[in-house]
């Protein structure tokens, strides 16, 4: 495996042992100047301030003649610039080792600073995260599901099936480390799921994913799943006819032998079902649901630009999207010949719902929003059309065509993954005390939320990725799709 040497790279701490030691010694230090701090907390911005970031920390915040530049900082002007928190995308799938030299720079790249990993190769997880923290590989802060799905999983090779209590209890047994979080899929049979959640629960496990069909996302949430993915369930569960639905996804699926045939049976019950459940959409049904979520603290990672993918595969101005070129021919073709399951066979009839769906998703959104559902921002790269990196900054444009503030979208990037995580005491806010995880903005996100996109530099773990490197990432990494 080929590691890029890229300038950012030499930049972070691409050096010997030795010099890594003495740069924690005498603990590097950086001062950013009369910048425009957004903490992320919810207050209003700050102008005009100083930063101070010793080591990996943010040490202080202050105005001008309140802060004192130590002399041997390196210093970086501020003025006319936005420091924000780095961002997250807590729903990923870039765990697998052909992927990691290319991709893991395209989040830095895009100010994405960490990761959750919703299912891939959790064997190589420890190393990848040792690499990273050692300056071996440039990456993101990763935090990793292991995968559980039913007897005939829908993605064999990377999951742990489980048919029953006792299977689903032994699997939550023999966890171990390999990973930092249980994600459930969608065909767990219901006493197996249940299991599940109270042998976690009992292990101080988190549990997290897909809403299997066996269980409505009511019971998941009463069960403690502490996440629900893609809005899993939740049409499904405010359908005025949900019991006569969830009946026919059992039928559906129940003469299935192998995972082809499950796909296929899945493909057309899914298809017929969620269009039945947005014609049967209950107001009441989903304010019950969504008060429910809030009570339970159960939160959501919608995936948005997951379901515009839907709304407008069939559009060439869509699928024609410029930053292609940061993907591998292979990936690339797969998506242009809709080879996914998922959106073979595609109707006139399909086409149309898809495109209700979206938009009955942004409205759901906003609803949970409203009722104090707690919101993370989450891509789902790498399915079709979903960028690592680049997409996350388009699912915040859409929580804010959802109905979100400029603010309230920053945070499901920010404040919301950290407070999820139980990381709170050291990331997701522009604080002093917390890992100077930062992104240097030219222009004001709380203007316009796409300014997000409009980075001049990264800071990652108080090491300073500045534009020029950035832009080399990517060239890098365009490079890398040209080369394989």
């Amino acid at each position: 495996m080929r590691i890029i040497l890229t300038t950012a790279l030499l930049l972070i701490s691409f050096a010997s042992p030795a010099a890594r030691s003495q740069k924690k010694l005498t603990q590097n230090t950086l001062a950013i100047s009369e910048v425009t701090v957004i903490d992320a907390t919810g207050a209003a911005a700050k102008p005009q301030m100083t930063v101070i970031i010793t080591g990996d920390r943010i040490t202080e915040i202050g105005k001008p003649g309140e802060v004192a530049i130590p002399k041997n900082a390196q210093l970086i002007d501020g003025k006319g610039k936005f420091l924000i928190p780095g961002l997250w995308d807590m729903h990923v799938h870039t765990l697998f080792e052909s992927r990691l030299e290319s991709f893991f720079p395209m989040f830095i790249a895009n100010g994405v600073t960490g990761v959750r990993d919703m299912g891939g190769e959790t064997g190589i997880l420890k190393q990848v995260r040792k690499d990273i923290s050692e300056g071996r590989r440039l990456g993101p802060r990763i935090v990793a599901g292991q995968m559980v799905d039913g007897p005939i999983p829908v993605w064999p090779g990377h999951t742990i099936s489980v048919s029953d209590e006792a299977s689903a209890r032994q699997a939550v047994a023999s966890f171990g480390d390999r990973a930092d979080f249980i994600k459930v899929y969608s065909l767990i049979p219901r006493p197996a799921y249940f299991a599940l959640a109270d042998e976690a629960k009992k292990r101080g496990i988190t549990f997290a994913g897909h809403v299997p069909f066996s269980v409505s996302a009511a019971e998941a949430s009463d069960a403690g799943q502490k996440s629900i993915e893609h809005l899993e369930g939740v049409l499904l569960a405010c359908s005025a006819i949900e019991p006569e639905l969830r009946k026919n996804i059992a039928e559906a699926i129940k003469d299935a032998k192998d995972t082809d045939q499950m796909r296929a049976a899945l493909v057309r019950v899914l298809t017929e079902t969620e269009i039945r459940a947005l014609d049967s959409y209950s107001e009441e049904k989903a304010a019950a649901l969504f008060a429910r979520f809030a009570k339970n603290g159960t939160w959501q990672a919608p995936t948005l630009v997951v379901a515009r993918v839907g709304a407008l595969l069939d559009d060439p101005n869509f699928t024609n999207d410029p930053r292609l070129k940061y993907v591998r021919p292979g990936l690339r073709d797969a998506w242009k010949n809709k080879d996914d399951f998922r959106v073979q066979n595609r109707t006139a009839e399909i086409i149309k719902y898809g495109r209700v769906q979206f938009e009955k998703k942004l409205e759901i959104v906003k609803a949970m929003h409203r009722a104090g559902v707690k919101i993370l921002a989450a891509s789902d790269a790498l399915v079709m059309y979903v960028f690592p990196g680049f997409s996350l900054h388009d699912e915040l444009e859409l929580f804010v065509k959802a109905g979100l503030s400029p603010m309230e979208a920053l945070q499901t990037a920010t404040r919301n993954p950290a407070a999820y995580l139980g990381l709170s005491d050291t990331l997701g806010t522009v604080e002093p005390g917390k890992k100077a995880d930062l992104v240097l903005l030219e222009a004001n996100p709380l203007e316009n939320i796409s300014n997000t996109k409009r980075i001049t530099a990264v800071i990652v773990g108080g090491r300073l990725i500045p534009k020029a490197s950035l832009e080399k990432m990517l060239k890098d990494a365009e490079g890398e799709t040209i080369r394989n």
